[in-house]
């Protein structure tokens, strides 16, 4: 009988060890099916431009195949090139100008629906002229200790332009695309030191150029360099490392960066197709789990990983630019006049400050400067605004994606908003003119501007009307 019950008890603890293990694996089998990918193989787009650091970090440390994905990054001729391609499906998602997809939800040049669920960088812009459109500058500028004192603005620009004015020479300078972010900053820059951008004026204008005193235009990054060089325009406004590599060329002289001009604002976010990102949610949440931790990677310990990552942007499938240009600015300092060096730790945020949320305020910002050059040529309610941001940014993927990441040990719920984020930041005056942004008040803060569209305003055969 003792017999008997020593092995009656050895097979109870047999036979409950077998039925833990298979609890576990069904277990384990509903939860990878409740979160099997619906697309494994993807192809994402890019532009040679070093706030693309997240998807090459993602793929490079492995973070893109810890999620199941097999990831081809792709590098795109233009902005515009990039956005058909994602619209038509040829790409599953791509790196994008944070205010290209409320030109897409506007229908300004492409109607498509467009959502992002994560900001891939704060800043890292910068406003390039030439180095005689520079030295005409100087003048103006007032000095401390042998330095320019910045930041710049624009009104020590102004008597250049009169020059070219007198001379009936046109005043040309670029940004890379008409609903872009470089468009957006170099308009503002302009607009706060008095100069005239210009207006659009849809459907039958859109060359931004009515009643404007600098003329802009598009040109894609990596050619900016080159067309300034030659004479086309004198002056661009893009992201690194292309101002950079005009210091390093010696063709030119960033005046500011858009850190300076408006701290902490979005630049670049990771954006689908809103009819893949419903067919593919647990794919799309693996991407921004991946893109997550690339951006704390970037972030951590100060920097810590910045050189490294520099490594991976100068292979040429990535950016493809010189590790020195590119560390110029990617490792916290930036510079201006050729020697004049500064430290600007911020320049390039990817994680910190909540860096990658993706923040209603920021696309009404986006939304207010659409407005006020025209892309938007009607007046809009206050509602409409928050309304549109609703429509493209996702903070809610972004979340389960962040708690995903929480749950599995690799990220601190601390990293995060907390879940009693709104999303509108509260109003802030880090502009270059002091003007105050409440993103609950965008109609408000669009009367504060001298120059730019306000109130029931349009443009209508190529002049302000009320």
């Amino acid at each position: 009988m003792k017999q008997t019950g020593r092995f009656t008890a050895k097979k109870l603890v047999t036979a409950l060890v077998a039925v833990a293990a298979i609890s576990t694996f069904c277990f384990a089998t509903s939860a990878y099916a409740a979160e099997k990918l619906e697309k494994e193989s993807l192809k994402l787009g890019f532009i040679k431009l070093t706030d693309m650091a997240p998807l090459a970090v993602a793929l490079e440390k492995g973070y893109f195949e810890d999620e199941g994905l097999s990831v081809q990054l792709e590098a795109q001729a233009n902005w515009k090139v990039l956005l058909d391609r994602v619209v038509s499906g040829e790409l599953d998602g791509a790196h994008m100008l944070a205010t290209l997809p409320f030109g897409t939800a506007i229908g300004y040049g492409t109607k498509a629906d467009i959502v992002s669920a994560f900001t891939l960088t704060l800043n890292g812009d910068a406003i390039t002229v030439s180095n005689d459109v520079w030295n005409q500058m100087k003048p103006q500028i007032p000095v401390k200790d042998g330095k320019p004192v910045h930041p710049i603005k624009a009104d020590t620009l102004k008597p250049v332009l009169e020059k070219y004015k007198s001379a009936g020479k046109p005043f040309n300078m670029a940004m890379t695309f008409p609903v872009g972010t470089h468009n957006m900053k170099l308009r503002y820059w302009l607009a706060a030191g008095g100069i005239k951008p210009g207006f659009y004026a849809p459907p039958e204008d859109t060359s931004g150029q009515i009643d404007a005193e600098a003329m802009l235009s598009v040109t894609p990054p990596p050619q900016m360099p080159a067309t300034m060089d030659s004479g086309t325009i004198v002056g661009y406004c893009v992201g690194e490392p292309w101002n950079q590599q005009a210091v390093f060329k010696g063709i030119g002289v960033p005046v500011i960066s858009d850190y300076e001009l408006m701290k902490n604002s979005a630049e670049k976010i990771f954006g689908v197709n809103k009819e893949w990102a419903d067919k593919n949610p647990n794919t799309h949440k693996a991407v921004i789990k991946a893109l997550i931790r690339a951006s704390m990677w970037l972030d951590a310990e100060n920097n810590k990983n910045r050189n490294e990552g520099v490594e991976m942007l100068s292979q040429k499938q990535y950016v493809g630019a010189d590790y020195e240009v590119l560390a110029n600015s990617m490792n916290g300092t930036f510079e201006y006049e050729k020697g004049d060096k500064r430290d600007l730790p911020d320049f390039n945020v990817f994680f910190r400050h909540n860096g990658s949320y993706p923040y209603y305020s920021d696309a009404i910002w986006s939304l207010t400067q659409m407005r006020r050059w025209g892309q938007i040529n009607e007046f809009k309610p206050d509602s409409w605004y928050l309304e549109t941001a609703k429509k493209v940014y996702r903070p809610d993927i972004y979340m389960a994606a962040a708690k995903a990441l929480v749950a599995e040990g690799k990220a601190k719920a601390g990293d995060f908003p907390s879940d009693s984020e709104t999303g509108i930041k509260p109003p802030s005056a880090d502009f270059i003119d002091g003007v105050s942004f409440d993103a609950t008040k965008p109609n408000d803060y669009l009367t504060k501007f001298a120059i730019g569209l306000k109130g029931k305003q349009k443009v209508v055969g190529g002049k302000v009307v009320e």
